[in-house]
């Protein structure tokens, strides 16, 4: 008896010898050409999503790393350091300020807590008074609300002969006063901030990994170069010529009058603006900065 017995073949006899791989398994077992490009791509974008997806995990804050900018915290922190920070809150040892993981350089130097070749701990903080991105200072002390905190300073960060000539003594607030290890002057003192509240505080440094910083600063520095922006259109109406009389600029300048022609420079000179250089727009870019 002959095999074809009449019937008409399946659909599945007639597909070729690839029928049966899915798109997923091609993707999976290409070695070369589109699909293993996407397959390299995706396993990348992968992999750094676990990685952020982990940082996450660990430090409760995002973004958990901030690029450093300036040598106020040199020698234990350099421009261009990458830092790793933790949430305010997060692994709060017994000697930290009530309700937050900081510990003030006065307490950390009685306990023995040191952190970045300093007593205390390092933080992130954005004062919402003041421009620029946030700071990265050590936490010295902390004040009470209305406390005269001259005494308790050190004077060798103070320009002061008494509580009275200092703009944040007695404290409005509670809060801490802070330094940078590389400055003369506390924060409070030199116009930097005002005492920290803890609500301003973004994160506790943790690890510094040297120079790998300098990649989110590039990165920024090019994302926020000054780009020209063409004028707004003028609408130019002709008007009759007149003969007017101009005054001798030497009367007018004797007269208080001001130079012929200078609101017309101010008025035609062509508008520049700065993009994407404010805090805003960088962290939009997932990219944080911290003097």
């Amino acid at each position: 008896m002959s095999d074809d017995d009449g019937r008409p073949p399946s659909p599945d006899s007639r597909r070729g010898p690839t029928s049966d791989e899915g798109v997923l398994t091609r993707l999976r077992t290409a070695e070369e050409g589109p699909l293993l490009f996407v397959r390299e791509l995706l396993t990348s974008a992968l992999a750094v999503l676990a990685v952020g997806l982990l940082l996450f995990a660990l430090s409760g804050v995002w973004p958990p790393m901030v690029a450093v900018e300036s040598g106020s915290m040199e020698p234990h922190m350099h421009k261009g350091d990458l830092v790793f920070i933790t949430g305010p809150e997060r692994y709060a040892p017994d000697s930290a300020v009530e309700g937050t993981a900081v510990v003030t350089a006065e307490t950390g130097a009685e306990v023995d807590y040191r952190k970045f070749g300093g007593p205390g701990s390092v933080i992130v903080y954005d004062d919402p008074g003041s421009a620029g991105p946030p700071i990265i200072h050590r936490a010295m002390f902390w004040v009470d609300d209305g406390e005269n905190w001259y005494d308790r300073a050190n004077p060798e960060y103070m320009s002061a002969d008494n509580c009275r000539e200092l703009a944040n003594c007695p404290a409005e607030y509670s809060g801490f006063i802070t330094k940078g290890d590389n400055n003369p002057r506390y924060d409070q003192v030199s116009g930097i901030a005002d005492p920290v509240r803890p609500e301003w505080v973004q994160g506790v440094a943790r690890i510094r990994i040297p120079l790998l910083g300098w990649v989110r600063l590039t990165l920024a520095n090019s994302m926020a170069t000054t780009t020209p922006v063409a004028p707004a259109p003028v609408e130019f109406v002709d008007v009759p010529t007149m003969e007017t009389a101009v005054p001798d600029a030497s009367t007018a300048n004797a007269a208080g009058g001001d130079a012929p022609g200078s609101d017309a420079a101010a008025t035609t000179a062509p508008l520049r603006v700065e993009a994407g250089n404010t805090d805003a727009d960088r962290r939009a870019r997932g990219v944080t900065r911290v003097h």
